[in-house]
């Protein structure tokens, strides 16, 4: 055990390795080089088996082409595509599942007997958290095995960016389908595309409060972090003036759960916008003119919504702050300025084509220089894992990572404010931090950890870790450095050298 906590301290150090595929068709992974190993390490949420397979057969640059356009539904295994199926989300329209617990809440609220009420209230808070729960585990089953790895990595680099809390207010009923439906489709698409989308779900306008937006009533909140967050960034240019401008043009820009539109002036009808939860209300709309980054907007609705995020998407500080976030996240800390200009005028050039933004930044000497390099955060090293120790063997129940991330401090929709989780290594690699990560480590390499128990199960099925296969000693073992090779040598038994393997400085770079 000694020789594994001094492994999980010496994981913070710069190190050069290589986290490699599991539980792996040994045949298909060694036909993929060292470098295109690395390659799907980095832009995929772990090498697995089926993932080198699917790159020997295509070539890495067909592969690579494929993850940046992938098709309108990715094929899940039939295990994985099952619970997703079962998961009541999956059949319930957000619209009506959130008025529905609405229903439920007012319900409870309007009890008069203590203990009754009491009891409402919990079966509620109950039922909103399932909610979110449902939503984390589908989230995880395709970042597990969804052979679009890098849509599924953009969904979350996104998710993150546009960050909702799961606690405010409804959230929890909405979060699943923000993820769905206003991320996932536009992960890798038009920038300005996946902003209009962020700013007309209900759990965005929730979170930032921006239902609570009118005219005469002014709520900066929404305004600020757009220009702050989401796409200028902090120190750009733009000025208190503007942010003020911003929430002028979004008054009006709410939620409704009401079935019947609000009553409105004949002159305002036709200006009356509604899609699902979402609504424009003219009635709390601010039709003065506005003068916004320089432009002036005239006062006539929704329309100065879309003129605003147009306005928005091409500004050259979008681009730059757009472009320096993903370098970050795909290089690693402090992104060469350089790559972040070039990436900047291929956003700017392709009107905010993230692919094509990517795609500068993947053919580019810094990227190709930084494989092996990046240190996984909770996310990458909590599902990397689960890829590595299991392959394409599905598991039956994400509980046990739901609680390894929140554990780790970086759960699923459970970031309170809106700046997103950090994504600079050290905000991750402090000496809590990797005790923890040691601990999952064991949990994982000593048996299933639950992940094979479906719930209601009284026990796991049988799953252990296959870590020391033909693809470890092909192509992992000459990579560990005398360190870690010291270490696993000291190992007692297949359980502790798999918890040392993933708790090893190489494990926790990507």
């Amino acid at each position: 055990m000694k020789a594994a906590l001094a492994l999980a301290g010496v994981a913070i150090a710069a190190l050069a390795p290589l986290a490699l595929a599991g539980a792996a068709r040994a045949q298909a992974a060694a036909a993929v080089s060292a470098h295109d190993l690395a390659l799907l390490n980095r832009l995929t949420w772990g090498a697995s088996a089926p993932a080198a397979t699917a790159l020997q057969r295509e070539g890495p640059r067909r592969w690579l082409d494929h993850q940046l356009r992938p098709g309108p539904d990715a094929a899940l295994p039939d295990a994985a595509r099952a619970q997703i199926d079962a998961l009541p989300i999956a059949h319930e329209p957000m619209a009506d599942l959130v008025v529905r617990m609405d229903a439920q809440n007012k319900a409870a609220n309007q009890l008069t007997d203590p203990d009754a009420k009491k009891a409402a209230q919990q079966a509620y808070q109950q039922a909103m958290t399932e909610l979110a729960r449902e939503a984390a585990t589908r989230s995880l089953l395709r970042d597990l095995y969804s052979p679009d790895q890098l849509q599924e990595q953009m969904t979350w680099f996104w998710l993150n960016q546009f960050n909702v809390h799961q606690y405010k207010r409804d959230v929890r009923a909405m979060v699943g389908d923000y993820e769905d439906q206003a991320i996932r489709p536009h992960a890798l698409g038009r920038f300005r595309d996946l902003l209009a989308a962020t700013l007309k779900h209900p759990a965005m306008l929730r979170y930032l409060d921006n239902d609570q937006n009118a005219a005469g009533h002014i709520n900066e909140n929404y305004a600020r972090e757009i220009m702050e967050l989401h796409t200028m960034g902090v120190g750009s240019g733009y000025s208190q003036a503007d942010v003020q401008e911003l929430a002028r043009i979004l008054t009006g820009v709410g939620v409704s759960l009401s079935p019947t539109p609000p009553k409105l002036k004949a002159a305002y009808a036709p200006l009356y916008v509604r899609e699902g939860l979402f609504e424009f209300n003219p009635n709390r709309h601010d039709f003065g003119d506005k003068v916004f980054l320089g432009h002036t907007i005239k006062g006539r609705g929704f329309a100065e919504v879309d003129e605003a995020l147009d306005i928005l998407a091409r500004q050259p500080a979008t681009a730059r702050h757009v472009s320096q976030r993903l370098a970050a996240y795909f290089v690693g800390d402090d992104p060469p300025p350089a790559l972040v200009e070039r990436m900047a005028r291929t956003f700017q050039k392709s009107d905010g084509d993230i692919a094509a933004t990517l795609r500068t930044l993947f053919a580019s000497r810094e990227f190709d220089a930084s494989l092996g390099q990046a240190f996984k955060d909770p996310q990458h090293f909590v599902v990397s894992a689960v890829r590595l120790a299991y392959g394409d063997r599905v598991v039956l129940n994400t509980a046990p990572m739901q609680g390894w991330l929140n554990r780790l401090g970086e759960g699923l929709y459970n970031h309170e404010t809106p700046d997103g989780y950090p994504l600079a290594s050290a905000a991750w690699s402090g000496p809590g931090q990797m005790a923890t990560r040691f601990e999952i480590a064991r949990q994982i390499g000593s048996g299933s950890a639950g992940l094979f128990r479906p719930e209601g199960a009284p026990k796991d099925a049988p799953a252990f870790p296959q870590l020391q296969n033909a693809l470890y000693f092909g192509a992992v073992a000459p990579t560990l450095t005398s360190t870690t090779d010291q270490a696993l040598a000291q190992a007692a038994s297949p359980q502790e050298w798999n918890t040392l393997f993933l708790s090893s400085p190489e494990f926790m770079r990507r």
